[in-house]
């Protein structure tokens, strides 16, 4: 059983924010697997179940805290359905990496990154898989980073997301 996790904020606001990068590559895995969103009140969290094909099931989240809270939801859904740290995949946005380059990785830091620190605390460790997408830095350095995660992407860029497969990372 895998349980992976869209880092976000809820709501129309931010829905096509840098920092929602992980809510929408989720989605889009959701709209792939032909799976719809039910909201879980008792997860702070909307959730997708999917049956793979060689019968493990992958749940897929979205929590529905705000970023800097998502461990809370995390450590709900890991814990009520007994899901071991080595299966929790976090899906984020990363501004240290180039847009869409995507780095896999188990046992870091949060990097400065809220959402991933709020897990870390939550789940009293460190050692879950994330994979961090790059949204890049802001070509104007006055911009600064807490503004650019906040901007919404361009046409162009959800296009370029759009065609982006992630699956096979995350659950070859």
């Amino acid at each position: 059983m895998k349980l992976i996790v869209g880092l976000g904020n809820p709501g129309t606001k931010y829905k096509n924010n840098r920092h929602n990068l992980g809510f929408i590559l989720v989605d889009k895995l959701a709209r792939e697997l032909n799976c719809n969103w039910k909201l879980e009140d008792r997860f702070k969290s909307e959730m997708v179940k999917y049956k793979m094909k060689d019968g493990e099931f992958i749940f897929l989240c979205k929590p529905t805290t705000f970023m800097n809270n998502s461990g809370e939801a995390i450590s709900l859904v890991k814990s009520y359905f007994k899901i071991e740290d080595d299966d929790v995949i976090v899906v984020h946005d990363d501004l240290d990496l180039s847009f869409l380059q995507k780095k896999k990785q188990k046992g870091a830091s949060s990097a400065g990154h809220n959402g991933v620190q709020s897990v870390i605390d939550c789940l009293g460790t460190d050692e879950f898989w994330r994979l961090r997408v790059g949204i890049g830095r802001p070509l104007n350095q006055d911009v600064n980073s807490a503004d650019w995660v906040l901007k919404d992407f361009t046409d162009d860029e959800l296009l370029k997301i759009k065609e982006l497969n992630i699956l096979p990372i995350l659950v070859g």
